[in-house]
Order: C-alpha cells, then sequence, then structure tokens
C-alpha cells in the first residue's frame, strides 16, 4: 500500500472520528493529503448533503459518494465545454473514456460492501446512533478513502481504458 493512500485512509478515519459525515470525511481525507491543491477546504461543503445516502434518505453511500467526488477532484473535467460536441461526448463514453474509469469505483465498492445504498449497507443497525453501524460505517468510510486513492493512483499511471463493468447505457 502506497504512502498516499495510507494517509488517505488514516485522515478518513480521523475526520469520521470528528464528527464528519462519511461524505465529507472521505471526500476531505484526499484534499488533505494536497493532491488536489485546486480545491480549497471549503469545497468539503459540496459533499456535506450526501452523509446518511443523500440527507439520511438511505440512498447512494455517502463515503462512496465522497470518493467519486474526491477522484473526480483529480481525474474530473476541469473544463467540461472544452473541445466541440462529440470530443466532450467521446472524453466520457469513449476509450479512453472517463465513464470507464469511474464505473470501476462503484463496481469495486458493491464487490466488497454488496450493495451501494446506505439503507442496504446499514439494514442490520435499526437505531440510527447504533455503536456497530459507526463502526460498519468507520470501516467502509476508510475502505472508501483507500479506494479513492487508489484510483487516483491508477488513473495517473493507467490512465482511463478499462473495461466497462454493468452500465446503464450497454457500453463494453
Amino acid at each position: 500500500m502506497s504512502d498516499f493512500v495510507e494517509q488517505a485512509k488514516n485522515n478518513a478515519a480521523d475526520n469520521f472520528k470528528q464528527g464528519l459525515n462519511c461524505a465529507e470525511s472521505v471526500f476531505k481525507a484526499i484534499l488533505d493529503t494536497g493532491v488536489a491543491p485546486d480545491f480549497p477546504p471549503e469545497t468539503v461543503a459540496l459533499a456535506t448533503g450526501f452523509g446518511g445516502g443523500m440527507g439520511l434518505t438511505g440512498n447512494n453511500c455517502g463515503a462512496l459518494i465522497g470518493a467519486v467526488m474526491a477522484v473526480g477532484a483529480v481525474h474530473g473535467r476541469k473544463n467540461p465545454l472544452e473541445g466541440d460536441f462529440a470530443q466532450r461526448v467521446d472524453r466520457l463514453y469513449g476509450n479512453p473514456g472517463l465513464y470507464r474509469f469511474f464505473n470501476g469505483i462503484a463496481h469495486d465498492f458493491k464487490a466488497q460492501y454488496g450493495a451501494l445504498d446506505c439503507k442496504t449497507l446499514n439494514k442490520d443497525y435499526p437505531e440510527w446512533q447504533d455503536k456497530n453501524r459507526f463502526k460498519a460505517c468507520m470501516k467502509m468510510v476508510i475502505a472508501a478513502a483507500g479506494m479513492a486513492a487508489e484510483y487516483i493512483e491508477k488513473g495517473n499511471t493507467e490512465g482511463y481504458t478499462q473495461p466497462f463493468g454493468e452500465n446503464v447505457a450497454g457500453k463494453v
């Protein structure tokens, strides 16, 4: 495990222990490594609403969303209007293409935890304040931060040519 991945995981654990929500914990963990200097610390506010699966609705896991946001801070399109229409679309769907890359994050998370949504991930904890739920979420927060750091490294070394996993566009 690289020092970068280890630092991201440690940062995420510290953030979550300090009361940041899952999405904030992961996103801030990556920002605090210094890998995305264009994003000031205040951008963690963008992650606030994703805790508890979007404002406690139980939808997409906030830790996973924080990871995708963090990877996007490094590998996302800084100027999405660059190029003509066909070039913009190809940058997402093509090979190489950013959707190929980001698609893997959700698939890896689901392979590890069996679900993507907060409600399913926490089905064994009917009481939200349950200490065991907090511990389970802590593990997911740490794993998501590590996964984000690994994907940042993967994007730097491999680029965006990974095969698609299952997707709504039927891409392969």
